[in-house]
């Protein structure tokens, strides 16, 4: 809301709002899109969500078969999950699983990116399908023999690379 709010003074398009992250920052990305609708702005255009993590559950097949050996683990993703919520907190909550969240109607274009050998594959596909059984425009793209999060990987992994070059012409 603030940086809507501080447009003019940052020189910033408030008209032209995205959001977007990889990983964790997938999912406060996808958070945020739910929050900027649920209280009615700021009005956001694009969401770009890279390997997001939308879901608190270890029971899809990717994590079955992908969630030792190719770089991010289960145990690593339950230790983010724990530091995540806290203590007493609810994973189920649409704020923490945006892929459980009510209703995704109405929510801004998006980008989402997933690697093939990633634990949040099937999380990430069930996000983008979800938005899109829910009208919302997405553009949906599995990137074929990479692991967890070749964005951050641009400069060494050709298909990080891609996955950047591919976020910039979506949001241009």
């Amino acid at each position: 809301k603030r940086i809507a709010q501080e447009a003019e003074s940052l020189g910033i398009d408030s008209t032209r709002i995205a959001v977007g992250g990889d990983s964790a920052g997938g999912n406060l990305a996808a958070v945020m899109a739910l929050l900027s609708k649920r209280d009615g702005g700021p009005s956001l255009v694009a969401q770009v969500l890279h390997c997001p993590v939308t879901d608190y559950s270890f029971e899809t097949k990717s994590y079955r078969e992908n969630s030792d050996g190719y770089l991010l683990t289960q145990e690593a993703m339950r230790w983010f999950w724990a530091h995540y919520l806290g203590e007493g907190n609810d994973g189920s909550d649409a704020l923490a699983s945006p892929l459980r969240a009510e209703t995704v109607t109405g929510l801004p274009a998006a980008l989402v990116q997933t690697a093939e050998f990633d634990p949040l594959l099937d999380e990430g596909r069930a996000y983008a399908d979800r938005l899109r059984e829910s009208g919302v425009p997405v553009t949906y793209t599995e990137y074929s023999g990479v692991v967890h999060d070749p964005w951050l990987m641009f400069g060494v992994v050709p298909k990080g690379r891609q996955t950047v070059d591919e976020a910039g012409a979506f949001l241009k």
